[in-house]
């Protein structure tokens, strides 16, 4: 192949990387204004090292149904009760999750207020999750590709997955 051919291609390539790098980039810097860091942050790579950590995902109960971190219960977030969690020991391992963070950096904060002593939040959310690949499951606990995005302006942080709106 002559590198006139290649040349488009390679251009191409380039192109499409520093786009991805530059939207990674400014999805990281996004986090950095969303958080306050009262609850320490986990990555997905930590939290898929974790044994049997208790998984609480704060979104709107619409959000869930489409879609979810395996395992993960629902608390919701504008109506949370801490009696939603009654039955989780106060030493266990938990985890907080939402689209991308900030609702469930502040259902953690209440659960540390609360005397929870090992909670987290995941960093970048279910958003990050699916963009790294990770499965997630519908309603029946089956793999699916849907995500709820949220909204259309928070959607384009979700770079995989199927985007649902209500």
């Amino acid at each position: 192949m002559k590198i006139r051919q290649l040349l488009p291609c390679l251009l191409c390539i380039c192109t499409l990387t520093v786009k991805a790098q530059v939207t990674s980039k400014a999805y990281k810097a996004l986090l950095e204004t969303l958080y306050s860091k009262t609850v320490p942050l986990v990555s997905c790579e930590e939290l898929k090292k974790m044994p049997d950590p208790v998984l609480l995902d704060t979104r709107e109960s619409r959000e869930y149904a489409v879609s979810h971190l395996p395992d993960a219960r629902w608390v919701g977030y504008d109506d949370f009760d801490i009696s939603r969690v009654k039955d989780i020991p106060k030493t266990a391992v938990i985890v907080t999750y939402c689209s991308v963070g900030y609702r469930s950096e502040k259902v953690g904060d209440k659960l540390l207020a609360a005397g929870y002593k090992h909670v987290y939040n995941l960093y970048g959310s279910i958003f990050e999750w699916v963009n790294q690949g990770n499965t997630v499951v519908d309603q029946h606990g089956k793999p699916t590709r849907r995500v709820h995005a949220y909204s259309r302006a928070w959607g384009i942080w979700l770079r995989k997955g199927e985007k649902v709106y209500d």
